[in-house]
């Protein structure tokens, strides 16, 4: 169960998409028989092939809601598709996956919509329409469903059923009050008997926290690298710039010591084909295009589209002779180092763009908080070598990666990270802020650059200086420079290899 599925058009929004994309191929050819279920969003059940196969009766929120089911094709025949269908899969229109209720309302609208995705799915199983060995639930989208399965006794039939859950995002919790809002643990389940201690949140006793629910109640937790499995032991220091716990470290420490909680890194595929670097005019033709698309599609031209394409059609004509790039949500979390600042009083990023050699070029593609969106157009307004293009589409990343001379990905914190995967697999080395994931795929000085610091500060300092010494190496010492280069080609974070540690350490007990 996810909110996401990358396999199906449309289905992915971050890393989850992925997960639920290859993890289950990866599973098949290990023997297992994969099934994925989501909601529909309004859009699943409309790909071509979509068969609805039954009709669910669902209690929740006081009425009763008839729930439709559909069996999607996907792209491996070994894997089923199942996607739930119901007006409340969504409330802010066709194919929304993920709601925006603001800071006043964190996650309502989604968690409602989430909550009746698990009741419909513990339902769906409860009457025997599906018969799973195990139950992976990833983030907190899925969490409520461990709560139905321990305190709603008309689904006795899921407690026989070993419970996986993986956190993909420690810091999204999914928080909606206990009670007193639509938006509410006992809206969404009135007359459910419930211990409260397994359900509400460690710092607000009037709260549900969805993934306390799911730390507490799962039979086995993983998260997506080891080094994040390790860090979320230790509670969140802001002053040294450190995310660790986010408030659950308790829960996670007790799971920890009862053998429950494990890491295990995710894969990326790779193709058969070496991977080419497209030519400049193909690049460029490309992004001036999904500039144009973008224009053309949104009810009024966002300044950071018209900024960018002006830019790239008048300026940015030539190859660069170095490019690089960051592909990636603009959230705090991805891009908060960019813009931190420096000893020097400006922003790292800022550095970075004044050190680069005359012509050199940074693009950095991507979308999220809008604050942070009108930073990175101010600064693409002011330093013509930052093309910053705002927005996300899946086809110009392909494009991107090989392109690319040199990776940046400074997040503040990493579960896992797929950016620096996909530029290793095109042989780009990356800078790297050595946490989590980030610090379980790249290697300093073998396969990439990883630089730290005990604070935002230093961790800004020292990232800038990374980025000098990198691109120093690139032109000073051409045979060093190759040799990361190729080792970071060379590198891989197999799928098969996830699957097994999936198999070993999370699914033991149960046969294919």
């Amino acid at each position: 169960m996810a909110a996401e599925n990358g396999a199906l058009p449309r289905g992915k929004v971050g890393g989850i998409g992925d997960v639920i994309r290859d993890l289950p191929v990866a599973l098949a050819e290990r023997g297992w028989a994969p099934t994925v279920m989501t909601p529909a969003y309004g859009m699943f059940n409309d790909i071509p092939g979509a068969e609805r196969t039954a009709r669910i009766d669902v209690p929740f929120a006081g009425a009763r809601h008839t729930v439709d089911v559909y069996r999607i094709p996907g792209p491996d025949e070994r894997v089923e598709h199942i996607a739930l269908e119901h007006v409340l899969f969504s409330p802010q229109g066709r194919g929304i996956i993920y709601c925006d209720d603001g800071a006043s309302n964190p996650f309502a609208t989604d968690a409602t919509k989430f909550a009746l995705f698990c009741a419909a799915a513990a339902a769906y199983v409860n009457e025997g329409l599906l018969r799973p060995q195990i139950i992976h639930l990833h983030d907190w989208h899925c969490a409520l469903f461990l709560a139905l399965r321990a305190f709603d006794p008309g689904l006795a039939a899921l407690k026989s059923i070993r419970t996986v859950f993986t956190i993909h995002n420690l810091a999204l919790q999914g928080i909606r009050p206990l009670r007193g809002q639509e938006s509410s643990l006992e809206s969404w389940f009135p007359g459910l008997s419930y211990k409260t201690r397994s359900l509400i949140d460690p710092r607000h006793d009037d709260c549900v926290n969805p993934m306390a629910v799911a730390l507490r109640l799962a039979d086995k937790l993983s998260t997506v690298s080891p080094t994040y499995a390790t860090e979320i032991l230790q509670p969140n220091d802001p002053e040294s710039g450190f995310f660790g716990g986010e408030g659950l470290e308790k829960e996670l420490q007790a799971a920890a010591r009862q053998s429950r909680l494990t890491g295990i890194l995710n894969g990326c595929t790779y193709p058969d084909i070496s991977i080419r670097r497209p030519a400049w005019k193909t690049l460029r033709d490309a992004m001036l295009t999904t500039l144009r698309r973008w224009m053309s599609t949104e009810t009024f031209v966002h300044s950071a589209h018209y900024f960018a394409l002006t830019q790239l059609a008048s300026q940015i004509k030539k190859k660069p002779p170095t490019l690089l790039l960051s592909i990636g949500r603009t959230t705090p979390q991805k891009v908060g180092l960019f813009l931190e600042r420096t000893q020097s009083g400006f922003s790292t990023l800022e550095v970075i763009l004044k050190s680069l050699d005359r012509d050199d070029l940074f693009v950095m593609l991507g979308s999220g908080d809008p604050e942070l969106e009108q930073q990175l157009t101010r600064l693409g307004t002011e330093h013509w070598n930052f093309l910053f293009l705002k927005g996300y589409t899946p086809d110009l990343p392909d494009l991107l990666y090989p392109a690319g001379d040199l990776f940046l990905m400074p997040s503040t914190f990493e579960p896992c990270g797929v950016s620096q995967m996909l530029a290793m697999r095109a042989g780009a080395p990356c800078v790297v802020h050595g946490v989590g994931g980030l610090k379980d795929t790249v290697e300093h000085l073998r396969n990439g650059f990883v630089f730290g610091g005990s604070s935002p500060r230093e961790q800004a300092d020292n990232f800038a200086a990374m980025v000098a010494d990198a691109l120093a190496m690139k032109t000073g010492s051409e045979t060093r420079w190759q040799a990361i280069s190729k080792a970071a080609a060379a590198a891989r974070f197999s799928w098969s290899d996830a699957a097994a540690a999936y198999e070993r350490d999370l699914y033991a007990s149960a046969d294919p």
